[in-house]
């Protein structure tokens, strides 16, 4: 057009032209113009080579966008009652399954896709990231879900390559891994458009998302799903170590409560890398000590003390479901005490702040303090009245998990029988059992034989005794040094 090679231009009516009114007219009134060109709209009567026949034309721009507006309305308000009524809107199967007979029906499972997804979910349980993941997937030579839909359905995507029929990527990876549709569940209403004239796709708050659970069948069951989520929510950085650290925030120190760092190097033989707290690390040893534990001694204990917990509820279940539930329920107890004092002073302190807050304005408005004093007085308690907001919903969540929760003895003794043969400690066995590490210092710093203690948190229970015989015994890490083990 701004060669001259266009003289006219011909529409059935304004709407064929667009119906962004700002865009057609700055097109009819200023872009067409300066380059010469005429424009027709036949059925609405405008032809910019007459200057009457366009005296309506803002007024029609308009209506055909809020024509457009309207339609647009229309057809959220549809998918809206339908995402209400627990039906999927999505308009393709998510890898691993497939559509049913008919629009409404719930979603299939494709065997030969979910196999991939189950392994994908038990890679990532046993220690491997997305980016991880999506490179032995490569590897392997399997097709990407936009390839495998593609040569199995006949059905196209926008993101297909055919050139590239493995490209799997670590976002696509972690966006299975975090996609609640493998756990049976419809989430509707995940994602939006900010408005009919912005079609980029963006994500809702989680608060409005609608869930609909066990509406199809699961290729994930909500453990694997949970030992997942909390693998994700620990970021790693990137390593040139070939294997990756399987204790992965898993380990603690006792006295600072901070992750404890490994270190390794390809300098090191694998028997000298070793654990040390992260506080000592980074602050020295005024604020904490080094708590250091050589990661093969670890492993021993970890490993030795998994086995005999499932060695003990596999003899006997029921002495093993009733011992698990009464250590529990004692220790459950005493903490539930402990935050709810915890709470009610915090809550207490909360609303002194307001009746504080409310005198210091009136001592403000009437001249007993100066603004210099009001404003210190101010930031110190609008700095304390900002942490309580924080504190007391995450100790509300933290106390109502705990009344909730039980010793699930059952379900220990299901994965106990599952796993039989332990002839060393696996990402897949660690993380199947085994929710938090913390490790104590030595009664002797710097000593290489005094006793150190290791306290290991069961994912399906947690005993704080460290001297009960029945899941408790004794390492060595030398011929002359013991480790006790804690329950």
């Amino acid at each position: 057009m701004s060669n001259g090679d266009i003289a006219v231009i011909i529409t059935k009516d304004l709407s064929r032209l667009g119906r962004n009114q700002l865009h057609t007219g700055l097109y009819i009134e200023e872009i067409f113009p300066s380059n010469d060109v005429r424009y027709i709209a036949v059925n609405d009567n405008v032809d910019t080579k007459y200057e009457n026949s366009n005296e309506l034309m803002p007024f029609k721009n308009l209506f055909n966008e809020w024509h457009v507006r309207d339609c647009s309305r229309k057809v959220r308000n549809v998918v809206n009652a339908k995402a209400q009524r627990g039906i999927r809107v999505g308009t393709r199967a998510p890898y691993g399954y497939r559509k049913g007979a008919t629009k409404d029906s719930p979603l299939l499972v494709d065997e030969e896709a979910a196999a991939v997804v189950k392994r994908i979910f038990a890679m990532c349980a046993g220690g491997m990231g997305p980016a991880q993941i999506a490179k032995q997937l490569k590897k392997e030579c399997i097709y990407s879900p936009s390839m495998y839909a593609y040569t199995k359905f006949g059905t196209s995507h926008s993101g297909l390559n055919a050139e590239r029929p493995y490209n799997w990527t670590g976002d696509m990876v972690a966006d299975m891994l975090q996609n609640m549709v493998y756990l049976g569940h419809t989430v509707n209403l995940r994602y939006s458009t900010k408005s009919y004239k912005d079609k980029k796709r963006c994500e809702r708050p989680k608060s409005e998302w609608l869930i609909f659970e066990n509406t199809h069948e699961e290729l994930v069951d909500q453990e694997t799903w949970d030992i997942v989520q909390e693998v994700r929510s620990h970021k790693r950085r990137r390593t040139n170590m070939d294997e990756q650290n399987m204790f992965s925030g898993l380990v603690y120190c006792a006295d600072c409560s901070k992750p404890m760092v490994l270190h390794r190097a390809h300098t090191m033989k694998p028997e000298q890398n070793h654990f040390t707290c992260r506080t000592y690390k980074k602050d020295g040893a005024e604020v904490c000590s080094a708590h250091y534990i050589r990661e093969v001694a670890l492993k021993e204990i970890v490993l030795e003390t998994i086995r005999r917990a499932t060695e003990f509820a596999r003899s006997d279940p029921e002495r093993f479901a009733a011992y698990i539930q009464q250590k529990q329920s004692t220790e459950v107890a005493k903490e539930i005490r402990g935050l709810e004092r915890e709470l009610s002073t915090m809550r207490k302190r909360d609303g002194e702040l307001d009746v504080v807050f409310k005198r210091m304005y009136e001592d403000s408005a009437l001249g007993r303090v100066s603004n210099e004093q009001f404003r210190l007085l101010s930031e110190a308690y609008s700095k304390e009245k900002a942490q309580l907001a924080e504190a007391i919903p995450a100790t509300e969540e933290r106390l109502e998990k705990l009344r909730s929760s039980m010793a699930n003895a059952k379900n220990f003794i299901a994965k106990a029988r599952k796993f039989t043969d332990m002839t060393e400690l696996t990402p897949e066995l660690l993380r199947t059992f085994v929710a938090k590490i913390i490790v104590y210092e030595k009664e002797v710093k710097y000593s290489k034989h005094a006793p150190q203690k290791i306290h290991i948190c069961f994912r399906d229970f947690n005993l704080n005794e460290t001297d009960d015989m029945l899941l408790c015994g004794e390492t060595t890490e030398k011929a002359d040094s013991t480790i006790a083990l804690p329950a």
